[in-house]
């Protein structure tokens, strides 16, 4: 998928199923010849309802260089990249972090596109990753083996989880942006 240039784009995803367990708010905006990602999430894991926001900056290459998450309840995250895999949490370096350039974030699909853009498989080309996954509402970090596989370049990939076996297909808009998360998430016109 060739790297178009964006604009200030607003996207709202709510849970696939149409009820109050979730809804999801983006901005995204380009800045310091990257990208500025904000996302406010309202979402029920289980019995845990929790509302959150995150905060990422990006470089023109898609590479992940910050990361902020707070929770309402007042739990936060902070995380700092060189974009080449090294990585600080609240400012003291994470070595178990080693080698992840992506960041998924377990309450949103805004996260998806990260990887889907900076890799920019061909049709039938997949590619394993390793990433920060960040689990919530709890905001604890460790890395993630997963696949991403372009089943029809710039429009459909496949994302597997290495280590659970779970697997989805998303589709994405004409900018990469998952457009729903089939089970999970639903994109709001």
């Amino acid at each position: 998928m060739s790297i178009p240039t964006l604009i200030f784009r607003t996207i709202r995803w709510s849970a696939w199923d149409g009820c109050a367990t979730g809804m999801e708010h983006v901005d995204v905006r380009p800045a310091d010849g990257g990208l500025h990602i904000s996302g406010v999430v309202i979402a029920q894991e289980g019995e845990n309802k929790f509302g959150l926001t995150y905060r990422l900056k990006l470089d023109a290459l898609w590479h992940t260089k910050e990361v902020h998450v707070r929770t309402t309840s007042g739990q936060a995250l902070h995380l700092e990249s060189d974009g080449r895999g090294h990585w600080q949490e609240n400012g003291k370096d994470r070595s178990d972090l080693q080698g992840c350039i992506d960041v998924d974030i377990q309450a949103t699909p805004l996260t998806n596109t990260l990887p889907i853009r900076r890799l920019d498989l061909e049709t039938g080309e997949s590619m394993d990753i390793r990433l920060c996954y960040i689990d919530v509402p709890g905001l604890t970090v460790a890395p993630s083996d997963q696949r991403y596989t372009a089943l029809e370049t710039g429009s459909l990939y496949r994302f597997d989880s290495l280590e659970s076996g779970f697997t989805a297909d998303l589709p994405v808009d004409g900018d990469g942006f998952v457009l729903d998360y089939p089970g999970l998430f639903k994109r709001l016109a």
